[in-house]
């Protein structure tokens, strides 16, 4: 939700923090702030993108090669200045910053200040630094370890002290932190993009560990102060992966990955000639499935809609029923499973704060749960029986695009993966993946309409509203085409299934009220031109998204996209490329700001 970047070596620290926000700035980008250690602390905030920051801080000579800083996504108290992190001390000497929500801060807050305590912000967080300040007795770390033992709540804070200036103390619980190991400096961030040109060697932090990180190493303990041992892990992304490759946006860079994020995902898990799956990691043979009578898939926002797909995949291939729940509200309800179903959880973060939380209602009922996940070395990622990295690549859009096709890409293989384990035969297997290995190339031959798409979008790009239509496993894609577009336009569009729009919706269609039909030439074909003739006898305006070759839905479409042919259930696949591409160019020419869309952050770490 939001950015930490944290170094101590024995290069100039300022620039370093800088350039680490710059990366993490799709976390969070509402106000910014850096802390120094030098004989003192030294604060720099700003309202605003990391630009304002650096503008102020590029006359600083600061001198310290030891400092925290922070990016935001404002949850208590507007933006302003005093309420960007680092919040401080009431002395000035202890600084901190801190992704998540303390929930009891309001009691906490209270207690203080009868302690004579000083708050200059309206956040959360300024609890905690007080909390330590309370502590404090010479040493930082047991004095974070004590004000934690009173928080309620998700954190991943780092600290730094001008009484004790060698060392930051960062500690996490259900936010995440990752430590940068490198030759003579040290690094702490809340994503390894901020550090990625610095060092490839890591340490994630788990829930209730603290860490204390000096120029010569780093050493970590639980919240009780019991010594923890940790593993340095090797990041397989290098520096341009993360960076935009020439495009305008991070999201058209992303949109034009997604052939080589499929390839990545796919090579060598599908052996066409024996209609084989090999999926390592999923600790799940044929006595565990025989056991499942029921598949439960939990995520959020675009990994929903990916959920909501392999509904349709699982039913059709696996034969088990499937239900797609969102996670933000799957534990709230008592769900009801057992060590009889099987949870799936999407994430390509792998930290969805409300994915977590699904993920240990079940596993605490006895389900059998798996991850379609992302990013190696996530909190879901580590909790999950086995699962799934779907090998995208960093995602820097805070619109989803090519994590959205890795994962469908992903559970299509692992439903077939099923399938086979059951009563899927080996010539459809082999018929599915024989496609499935196509797709990469047909995305190319759509992304090279760009152009095409662009002159659409510009035709329709100042209309307020827009209906997203589509019959069965269409129906998720025009979901994600709706929410797409208003992610980043800010126009305000619905998805329906496409016969339910004469269900209530329909009221709405008026010329300047327009449809996008996801209509694929499949065994519901007929039917959705029956529902598109129904828009045009209301004169409403139409975009269709079809298969090659048709010259029918031409005559009803006031404009049509046109996608290869693949098989019905690699449609989504194709379909959602050109509705991508219309959200990104209609974005553009509405000068909204496409790869950090207002009040959206890319991980939502929070409740």
């Amino acid at each position: 939700m939001c950015g930490i970047v944290g170094y101590i070596g024995s290069k100039e620290a300022k620039d370093i923090l800088i350039e680490g926000l710059k990366r993490l700035e799709y976390r969070g980008y509402d106000s910014a702030g850096i802390a120094m250690v030098i004989k003192d602390l030294e604060i720099k905030k700003s309202v605003g993108k990391i630009k304002n920051l650096q503008e102020k801080c590029c006359n600083w000579e600061s001198k310290s090669s030891t400092g925290i800083a922070h990016t935001r996504w404002a949850t208590h108290g507007a933006p302003t200045e005093n309420n960007a992190h680092p919040h401080t001390s009431c002395d000035g000497k202890i600084a901190l910053v801190h992704n998540g929500i303390i929930e009891n801060y309001s009691a906490l807050r209270s207690q203080l200040i009868k302690k004579g305590h000083q708050f200059k912000s309206e956040t959360d967080t300024e609890v905690l630094v007080h909390l330590i300040e309370d502590y404090f007795t010479g040493d930082l770390k047991e004095a974070v370890i004590k004000a934690l033992a009173s928080v309620e709540g998700t954190y991943g804070i780092a600290v730094v002290s001008s009484e004790c200036p060698d060392k930051i103390v960062a500690a996490r619980n259900g936010s995440p932190l990752v430590l940068g190991v490198g030759k003579g400096e040290n690094f702490i961030a809340s994503d390894v993009a901020a550090i990625l040109s610095y060092t490839d060697k890591v340490i994630y932090l788990d829930d209730k560990e603290v860490a204390e990180i000096t120029i010569n190493g780093i050493t970590t303990c639980d919240i009780e102060s019991n010594p923890t041992k940790k593993e340095i892990s090797k990041i397989d992304w290098d520096l341009e992966a993360i960076e935009k490759g020439g495009f305008d946006h991070f999201m058209l860079k992303e949109i034009h990955d997604q052939p080589q994020a499929l390839r990545n995902g796919l090579a060598g898990r599908i052996d066409v000639k024996t209609g084989t799956i090999h999926l390592g990691g999923l600790n799940f043979g044929v006595k565990e499935l025989k056991n499942i009578d029921r598949i439960v898939i939990a995520a959020c926002g675009t990994s929903w809609h990916a959920g909501l797909l392999a509904e349709f995949l699982f039913e059709n291939l696996v034969a088990i029923p499937t239900e797609v729940e969102y996670a933000s509200e799957f534990r709230y309800r008592n769900p009801v499973v057992n060590d009889k179903t099987l949870l799936i959880v999407i994430s390509q973060s792998g930290e969805t704060a409300d994915t977590l939380a699904a993920l240990r209602e079940a596993k605490g009922k006895g389900a059998k749960t798996l991850g379609i996940i992302n990013v190696v070395g996530s909190t879901i990622a580590r909790e999950v029986d086995g699962g799934m990295y779907i090998h995208a690549g960093p995602e820097i859009g805070v619109a989803s695009t090519k994590a959205f096709s890795a994962q469908v890409s992903a559970l299509l293989m692992l439903a077939l993966h099923f399938g086979r384990m059951r009563n899927l035969s080996i010539p459809k297997t082999i018929e599915i993946s024989e496609a499935l290995l196509k797709i990469p190339d047909q995305i190319e031959t759509i992304l090279k309409q760009s152009e095409e798409i662009k002159k659409i979008a510009l035709k329709y790009a100042k209309f307020r509203d827009f209906l997203y239509l589509g019959r069965n496993i269409s129906y998720p894609v025009a979901l994600e085409g709706a929410l797409k577009l208003k992610e980043i336009s800010y126009i305000h569009a619905e998805g329906y299934p496409s016969a339910e729009m004469k269900h209530g919706p329909i009221a709405l269609i008026d010329p300047d009220f327009p449809s996008v039909f996801v209509v694929p030439k499949d065994s519901l074909y007929e039917k959705v031109l029956s529902n598109m003739e129904e828009i045009k006898a209301r004169s409403g305006k139409m975009i269709a998204v079809a298969t090659e070759g048709d010259k029918e839905i031409a005559k009803i479409a006031d404009d049509t996209i046109y996608v290869p042919k693949t098989h019905d259930l690699l449609t989504p696949l194709l379909t959602v490329i050109p509705l991508q591409l219309f959200s990104y160019h209609v974005a553009v020419a509405r000068e909204t700001d496409v790869d950090k869309p207002r009040n959206l952050a890319k991980s939502v770490t929070v409740e």
